[in-house]
C-alpha cells in the first residue's frame, strides 16, 4: 500500500507544439540538441533516467505547464543571465581581515573570477568529467573554486574540513581529482600526507595563508595563470555542455562504509533552486545571505551559492568560529533577509537569549513575559490561518521584537528556516513568542537539497511543510497508522550514485521514486511530518517497531539542561537511553569541557547540586542529578504509546557529543552507530 500526494510526474495528454520538447509513451521529455554545440544551456541525447558514469546523461521530464514545465537551464548559463540583469549589485562580501575591513564583489566581478580560474584549472590539467576537490570554510575562493570546475567541464565536489587524510584520499581517488583546493596549511597537510596515493592529482592550490611547500600553488598564482589564458578552450568546452550532465558530487555523510557521491545535474540543482525561490517568494536583487554552514553540505550550496545566484542576492561569509559562538557578529554587520540554521545553531542562540533573560531586573522581566505571550498567541494563530494582530502584538513588536531581532542582526530576516535534523517544539515555541517563528525544510542530497518546506504562511509544529510545489511525494508500506516510508519524485532527484549503479538501483525504483530511507506521514492539508528513520528503527526482542527520535524528543524537553538523547534496545528486551548534560565548549577546538553552561549551573543550584564539573557528578552518581533525569524520563514515559515504548534505564555520559570526539558528523546529526561502539560498555551495564 502508498499513499500519494499528487504530481504530474511529467504525464500528459496531447502532442505539444514546442520544439525543444518531445513525447514518448505519455512523458514529456526536454528535446535533445541537433547539433551538440549549442552548449551549456542545450540538452544532450540520452534514453536514460539514472546513471552512474562520469560522462552520463539523464532524460529531463517536463510538463506542459506549471512549475515543471519551464526549460532547463545550465550553471554557467544561470550566472551569466544574472550577471546581465544585476552586473553591479554586490554578490560576495568576504569575512574581515586582520584589519577589520571586508572585501566585496560585484556580480560582473564574480563571474570574471569564475572564467579567470576555469582557465587556470583548465591550463593545469583539469579533464572532462574529472573532480576539482574543495576542502575548506566558506569563503570566495570557495564559490569561485566550485563554479570554475563546473565551468571548465569538471565537478565541484567538496569534503567537509574534518575529514581525516584518509576519508580525503577516498573523495579524491572516487571522483578522480586532478585538482585540490584547500584553505590554509592545516588542510594542506592532510593533503600532503596522501598526495602520493594519488596519481591523477595535478595541482594543490592554498587560498588562505601563506604558502610554504614548493609543490603548492597560491590563489594570486591561480589568479595569473588564468589571466595569462585566452578564453577559446573554456569556450569550447561550454559549447559541449548539457544541463543534463552532473556538475556537482556531494559526498554523503553516512556512517556505515564510504561515502557515495551523489551525482548532481545542472538542472537538478537548478529545478531546486527555482522551487525554493518560488516558496519563499525571494525578491530579485534585494536578498541578503549569511553563509558559514559547511559548504560540502548540498543545504548549503543550494542556498548560499544557487539561491543566492537566481535572484542576485548579496552573500555574506562568516569567520571559522562561526559556529562556536561568533556568528551573532557576522549577523548583527550583514543583516540577512533570511536566515538558514541547524539545529544547535538554534539552540546555541536560545541558550545564549536565557543567560541574557536571566540577569534582566523585575520590571523588564515582566515587559519580556507579556511581550512573549502576545508573540506566541500571535503566531500561534497564524500557523492556524488566522492573521490578528491586536494591540498587545503591536507594541510588543515596537517594545520588545524588534530589539530583539536588532540585537541578533535579523531586523530585516523575514524567514528564519532549520534543516538537517529535527529542532525540539520547546525551542520552536520560545522563537514564535519572541515573533521568529522557524520554519522547518526537509530533504537530502539525493534530492539536491530540499523536497518539503515550511513558509510564512504555510507551517505546523512538528511538520517539516507541505511538498515543495512541482515535487511528489509518495509515502510507500503504509502501516496501519498511516507511516510509510517517504519517496520523492521530480526534476530534482539526483541522476545516480557515481560509479555504483547497485546503489542507485537501490535508491531508486523503476517508477522514478527516490526511496528516502525515512518514514513519514501526510495530513489531509499536505503536511508532511517525519516521524523516524527505516534504518534507526529499533526491533525490541519482543519485535515491537520504535522510532527513537520521538521518545528522545519527549525525554529532552522534559529536562532542558539536557543536550543529547540516544535510545537504545534494538534485539534488546527493553529500551534503555544515553543522555548529555549541557557544558561549555572549547572555542578552538570544539571539544566538549568538563565545565558547565550557565543554564546547567543555574539548574544544579536549583536543585541543591554543589558539583561544579560533570566529571564530579559522574564520579558520585550525584543523587541530586539522577534523581532529577530519573524523573524526566519517568515523565516521558507517561506519553508513551505503549509499554514497549517506555524507557526503563539511562546512563549519564562523561561528555556531550561534539564532531571532535566523534558522536556527531558533520552536519551535527548524531552517528548512532559510532556512539553505541564509544559507549558500549555503559551499554551492557543497563542489560547486565
Amino acid at each position: 500500500m502508498s499513499a500519494v500526494q499528487p504530481f504530474t510526474n511529467g504525464l500528459i495528454n496531447g502532442i505539444t507544439k514546442n520544439e525543444k520538447m518531445i513525447i514518448e509513451n505519455g512523458v514529456r521529455y526536454a528535446q535533445a540538441s541537433q547539433t551538440g554545440r549549442d552548449g551549456p544551456d542545450q540538452i544532450l541525447y540520452s534514453d536514460l533516467d539514472t546513471t552512474s558514469d562520469a560522462d552520463g546523461r539523464v532524460r529531463i521530464k517536463l510538463d506542459s505547464e506549471g512549475p515543471n514545465s519551464h526549460e532547463p537551464i545550465s550553471v554557467p548559463g544561470l550566472l551569466s543571465r544574472t550577471v546581465k540583469t544585476y552586473p553591479n549589485q554586490i554578490a560576495l562580501v568576504t569575512r574581515a581581515g586582520p584589519d577589520g575591513k571586508r572585501k566585496s564583489f560585484t556580480y560582473r566581478e564574480y563571474e570574471n573570477n569564475v572564467r579567470t580560474v576555469a582557465k587556470a584549472f583548465l591550463k593545469l590539467g583539469l579533464e572532462r568529467h574529472h573532480s576539482v576537490c574543495i576542502l575548506g570554510f566558506n569563503s570566495p575562493h570557495w564559490f569561485i573554486a566550485d563554479l570554475a570546475a563546473i565551468y571548465a567541464g569538471g565537478f565541484a565536489a567538496g569534503i567537509y574540513t574534518t575529514n581525516s587524510p584518509e576519508a580525503c584520499q577516498y573523495c579524491a581517488e572516487s571522483s578522480r581529482a586532478n585538482i585540490i583546493v584547500v584553505e590554509d596549511a592545516k588542510q594542506l597537510e592532510k593533503i600532503l600526507q596522501i598526495r602520493k596515493n594519488l596519481p591523477k592529482l595535478k595541482a594543490i592550490i592554498q587560498y588562505d595563508g601563506i604558502v610554504k611547500d614548493k609543490g603548492v600553488l597560491s590563489w594570486d598564482d591561480l589568479l595569473e595563470i588564468g589571466k595569462k589564458e585566452s578564453d577559446d578552450k573554456l569556450d569550447s568546452i561550454l559549447r559541449t555542455m548539457g544541463a543534463n550532465e552532473c556538475c556537482t558530487l556531494v559526498y554523503t555523510s553516512g556512517t556505515v562504509g564510504n561515502p557515495k557521491a551523489v551525482m548532481l545535474s545542472h538542472d537538478n540543482l537548478l529545478h531546486d533552486t527555482r522551487a525554493i525561490v518560488r516558496a519563499v517568494e525571494f525578491k530579485g536583487g534585494s536578498e541578503i545571505i549569511v553563509s558559514f554552514l559547511p559548504l560540502s553540505h548540498v543545504a548549503a550550496q543550494v542556498v548560499d551559492i544557487f539561491t543566492s545566484m537566481t535572484v542576485g542576492a548579496t552573500v555574506y561569509f562568516a569567520d571559522k568560529n562561526a559556529l562556536k559562538g561568533s556568528l551573532v557578529e557576522t549577523l548583527v554587520i550583514a543583516r540577512p533577509t533570511a536566515f538558514l540554521g541547524v539545529p544547535r545553531v538554534w539552540e546555541k542562540i536560545y541558550e545564549k537569549m536565557q543567560l541574557v533573560a536571566r540577569n534582566n531586573g523585575p520590571i523588564k522581566t515582566w515587559i519580556a513575559t507579556w511581550a512573549k505571550a502576545q508573540g506566541l498567541f500571535y503566531n500561534m494563530n497564524k500557523m492556524n490561518g488566522v492573521d490578528y494582530k491586536n494591540w498587545g502584538y503591536l507594541i510588543a513588536k515596537w517594545l520588545v521584537f524588534n530589539k530583539v531581532k536588532a540585537a541578533l542582526g535579523l531586523d530585516r530576516c523575514r524567514i528564519f528556516v532549520t534543516a538537517a535534523a529535527p529542532l525540539g517544539n520547546d525551542v520552536k515555541k520560545y522563537f514564535m513568542s519572541l515573533d521568529m517563528p522557524i520554519m522547518e525544510a526537509y530533504g537530502m542530497s539525493e534530492c539536491s537539497g530540499a523536497h518539503a518546506l515550511s513558509t510564512n504562511n504555510r507551517y505546523r509544529l512538528g511538520s517539516v511543510g507541505p511538498t515543495l510545489k512541482g515535487f511528489g511525494t509518495k509515502l510507500d508500506n503504509l502501516d496501519n497508522t498511516g507511516e510509510g516510508e517517504i519517496c520523492m519524485g521530480g526534476r530534482h532527484v539526483f541522476m545516480g550514485y557515481l560509479n555504483e549503479p547497485e546503489k542507485t538501483k537501490e535508491a531508486m525504483d523503476v517508477n522514478g521514486w527516490l526511496h528516502s530511507g525515512d518514514m513519514g506521514r501526510l495530513d489531509g492539508n499536505g503536511y508532511l511530518y517525519i516521524t523516524g528513520r527505516i534504518k534507526e528503527l529499533i526491533i525490541t526482542a519482543g519485535g515491537e517497531n520504535i522510532p527513537p527520535i520521538h521518545i528522545e524528543h519527549l525525554v529532552l524537553s522534559e529536562l532542558p539542561v539536557l543536550s543529547n538523547a540516544m535510545l537504545i534496545g534494538d534485539r534488546r528486551k527493553y529500551l534503555t537511553i544515553l543522555v548529555t548534560l549541557k557544558t561549555e565548549m572549547n572555542a578552538d577546538t570544539g571539544d566538549p569541557l568538563d565545565t558547565f553552561l550557565s543554564d546547567t549551573q543555574a539548574w544544579l543550584k536549583s536543585i541543591g547540586c554543589k558539583a561544579k564539573t560533570l566529571s564530579e557528578i559522574i564520579a558520585t552518581r550525584d543523587p541530586l542529578v539522577f534523581k532529577e533525569i530519573e524523573d524526566a524520563i519517568s515523565r516521558a514515559n507517561e506519553k508513551a504509546i505503549s509499554n514497549a515504548q517506555r524507557v526503563q534505564k539511562f546512563q549519564l555520559l562523561p561528555h556531550d557529543f561534539s564532531v571532535p570526539t566523534g558522536e556527531l558528523g558533520p552536519t551535527l546529526k548524531v552517528r548512532r552507530n559510532v556512539v553505541q561502539r564509544m559507549y558500549s560498555d555503559l551499554i551492557e551495564e543497563m542489560y547486565n
